[in-house]
């Protein structure tokens, strides 16, 4: 018997099997936004959440990180969701153990960008690995402004902190990429918000489909798009 499908796929909406990228400024309330999730694993590369009653596990190495992927893909627990906070950090450790297993202090030391190519491929491996178990995955980053310069002007730009192609691996694969920022209403207050859309300002993005272009830092109505389609 073949392995090629005979009918579509419908389209999954179920919060709980998204790939999300979420960032934005230091204590803007990305990990408290992130403790909602249903069932959630933090995997906590630095610190953070000592303020927020969460299941985590911490994770300072490589090995250890990828001996928590493990046990997870055995399915012999209860997470419906693993919150990577924050993948600035994991990308660190998972340089730190390339240079480990090739005998040098950073990177560069190898020839022909021999030994970022080893970092982006190892890192790869594993993200890629994690997003494809039946589980929700949000992956936590602060953020940089870079600027941009094209042929007429110059701007700048606010996306993930990390830098390279490995910043590729964490876009490329997520399906929601949501920028917490802040904005300042009529009354002069300031307000957090979700931006989902992509913008010359900022990287975002929203395959689902259903999320409005700003939407309030509060789970419980980001989470009502999600369930007002599933019950259509």
């Amino acid at each position: 018997m073949g392995i090629l499908p005979t009918n579509k796929i419908g389209k999954i909406t179920d919060l709980s099997k998204q790939v999300i990228m979420l960032y934005g400024r230091s204590k803007i309330g990305k990990s408290t936004f992130c403790s909602n999730f249903e069932n959630a694993l933090f995997i906590a590369t630095e610190p953070g959440l000592n303020h927020l009653e969460v299941f985590k596990v911490n994770v300072n190495s490589w090995e250890t990180f990828l001996t928590a992927c493990k046990e997870l893909a055995e399915g012999k627990h209860q997470f419906k969701n693993v919150v990577i906070d924050t993948v600035d950090k994991l990308v660190v450790y998972c340089s730190d153990h390339i240079c480990k297993e090739n005998g040098i202090n950073h990177p560069s030391e190898l020839p022909h960008g021999k030994g970022w190519s080893l970092v982006t491929t190892e890192l790869n491996r594993a993200i890629t690995k994690l997003a494809s178990l039946p589980y929700g995955l949000v992956m936590v980053s602060h953020c940089d402004q870079e600027e941009i310069e094209t042929k007429t002007k110059k701007y700048n730009r606010w996306t993930i902190s990390v830098s390279g192609k490995n910043r590729g691996i964490f876009l490329d694969m997520a399906d929601l990429i949501l920028f917490i920022d802040s904005e300042v209403d009529r009354d002069g207050v300031e307000k957090r918000v979700i931006r989902t859309k992509p913008s010359m300002n900022y990287d975002a993005g929203d395959r689902s489909s259903l999320l409005p272009e700003v939407l309030p830092l509060d789970f419980k109505k980001f989470s009502e798009y999600f369930t007002k389609k599933g019950e259509k």
